[in-house]
């Protein structure tokens, strides 16, 4: 039997999975624990089950995603509204070796992936969905150039994302804070946090008491900014391609308008918008878009390659724990923040930036001291600064290997 669900249908159905996936994970204490996005719980839940009704020949299904890409398209313009330079300039040493460390981290994912696939006879596009898009960049970046990859003639490329973001979120969550008490035991470090000056002063201007507030007129000011700003991305993509031949992702014009649009802004002041508005608006798209991507997953795709994606990610796990130990630890001063540090780039670098969270709170909570710098690095780098150099580089890699 088959059933097909229109947009409208499919956009319910991702909806209620959404909250299958928070409830799933309120009551299950190790999908919180590791931090599991809830559209994740929700999404691949149902894959799984459409794939064991098509195995046994009952059922299968069709789905409308059409709603998909303009979710994904919103979310990619709220982190370019995100990516202010001035921040960079501002933010001190720290803030500009962790940023460069994971600027670097994402090309040699991208480097691994590519060509342990190319040497074992994979498909070089599958080797890279095993890299930067979906280690660093988690879900979001598996269920973003996924499908892109899929066009560009990778079968299977969805599923490999999402299988790679799944076992880095867990892996990320095992091993970032035993890493830190490691290193912390290792040099017998002292328990103090440094003092953070101006970073904290830097992150207040994005917590400001005002903006603390959402109103409707403030998600409708942010809209009014967000959705123009992808009709524009749209329009630079579809130029690109005609004039110079260049085929980019659907979101990368997008964000890149919306980096350009926040700089001048944070100059010539051109409109005030909430930041919290703005979040909120990339928050929920994010949602929406990863859960119709992750139930939409054709697991039956996986079959032949996974021996090949496991030795891809057992190779990335040893780079990012050698990365974590030999370079963030030491370019940060081999002191109490840069192991905090350390697990907190464990934590994005194979999951997400939540999973960062959580292993830097392991490690405060265990030696009762936080580490405000880690706090305020981080959450700066991986969910704002980062995608200004991993967007360019994956989609780079897209185009030549395809």
């Amino acid at each position: 039997m088959n059933i097909g669900l229109n947009a409208v249908e499919t956009m319910a159905l991702a909806l209620v999975l959404l909250m299958v996936g928070i409830q799933l994970r309120r009551r299950v204490e190790w999908l919180e624990r590791m931090c599991v996005p809830t559209p994740v719980v929700g999404g691949i839940g149902f894959a799984v089950l459409v794939w064991l009704l098509r195995s046994m020949d009952v059922l299968t299904l069709d789905l409308d995603t059409s709603v998909q890409d303009p979710m994904m398209i919103a979310f990619f313009a709220t982190v370019g509204l995100g990516g202010s330079l001035s921040v960079l300039a501002r933010g001190g040493r720290s803030l500009v070796i962790f940023l460069l460390t994971c600027w670097a981290l994402v090309l040699v994912q991208n480097g691994i992936g590519i060509g342990v696939a190319s040497m074992i006879g994979l498909d070089p596009l599958i080797g890279l969905m095993a890299g930067g898009p979906s280690l660093e960049g988690g879900f979001g970046g598996a269920a973003a150039f996924g499908p892109e990859a899929e066009a560009l003639g990778a079968d299977g490329a969805l599923t490999a994302a999402m299988t790679a973001a799944t076992y880095g979120v867990i892996t990320g969550s095992l091993l970032g804070a035993p890493l830190a008490r490691w290193l912390i035991e290792r040099f017998k470090l002292r328990i103090e946090a440094e003092e953070v000056g101006g970073l904290a002063d830097l992150h207040e201007e994005h917590l400001s008491e005002e903006d603390q507030t959402l109103t409707p007129h403030r998600v409708l000011k942010a809209m009014a900014v967000v959705v123009p700003v992808m009709v524009i991305g749209l329009a630079c993509r579809e130029l690109m391609k005609e004039k110079l031949g260049i085929v980019l992702p659907s979101y990368v014009g997008a964000m890149f308008v919306a980096i350009v649009l926040r700089n001048l802004n944070d100059h010539l002041r051109l409109v005030e918008v909430s930041e919290r508005a703005i979040n909120l608006i990339g928050e929920v798209s994010l949602a929406i878009f990863l859960t119709m991507a992750m139930m939409n997953l054709k697991i039956w795709q996986l079959q032949g390659m996974g021996l090949g994606l496991a030795l891809i990610l057992m190779i990335q796990t040893l780079v990012i724990v050698a990365i974590a130990a030999l370079v963030v630890f030491r370019s940060l001063g081999s002191n109490y923040d840069a192991a905090v540090l350390s697990a907190g780039f464990i934590g994005f670098g194979l999951g997400a930036t939540p999973n960062a969270f959580a292993n830097m709170g392991a490690v405060c909570d265990h030696y009762k001291v936080v580490s405000s710098k880690a706090y305020i690095i981080v959450p700066l780098c991986g969910a704002v600064l980062i995608d200004m150099v991993s967007v360019p580089a994956i989609t780079w890699c897209l185009n030549v290997f395809a």
